[in-house]
């Protein structure tokens, strides 16, 4: 069980996944949660250094999707400037997002990665269908009030997963 809490990776940026890796590695497809994971919780747009990961995942025929446990208007109002669809409400760590995801990218599991900051939502959903996980440090050390009762629960699985040999990063 703890084992799905796991990711297969873990980052400390979006800005360390590159788009020329993910392709050498077969991967055509990315979601990834918005909030600290892209930018911080509370800032409304994507940043020129964001935009610009963005343009290079397009460059290298790469799918992105948001999906978000936030609102529509939250992620609407991030993701239509920059052309990026999304999916809202998702209710992860449910699958049904995720797999909405994959159909609207029209691609397999095999080939897309999870990108997220939070272990109870984006890694314990993308492991529940078999996607390749990548965890990244959060944006900011603030959260919204679910996701800092979240962070006490992570906290508590990351260092049983430390004891255990199963991580070996730092936070």
């Amino acid at each position: 069980m703890l084992g799905m809490f796991l990711p297969n990776e873990h980052v400390k940026s979006i800005f360390d996944i590159k788009a020329n890796a993910l392709k050498e590695r077969g991967i055509k497809g990315i979601i990834t949660d918005l909030d600290n994971t892209l930018v911080e919780w509370d800032r409304p747009f994507a940043t020129p250094e964001l935009q610009e990961w963005f343009q290079s995942m397009v460059d290298a025929n790469i799918t992105v999707t948001i999906v978000s446990n936030n609102n529509k208007d939250r992620v609407e109002a991030f993701a239509a400037p920059i052309n990026v669809p999304f999916i809202f409400n998702a209710r992860k760590p449910m699958t049904i997002a995720f797999k909405r995801a994959l159909q609207r990218m029209n691609l397999k599991a095999e080939d897309v990665v999870v990108i997220g900051d939070q272990l109870l939502t984006d890694i314990l959903g993308g492991n529940r269908i078999g996607l390749h996980t990548i965890l990244v440090v959060p944006v900011t050390q603030t959260d919204g009030f679910i996701t800092k009762f979240n962070r006490r629960i992570e906290r508590s699985i990351l260092k049983k997963l430390k004891q255990k040999g199963m991580i070996q990063w730092e936070e």
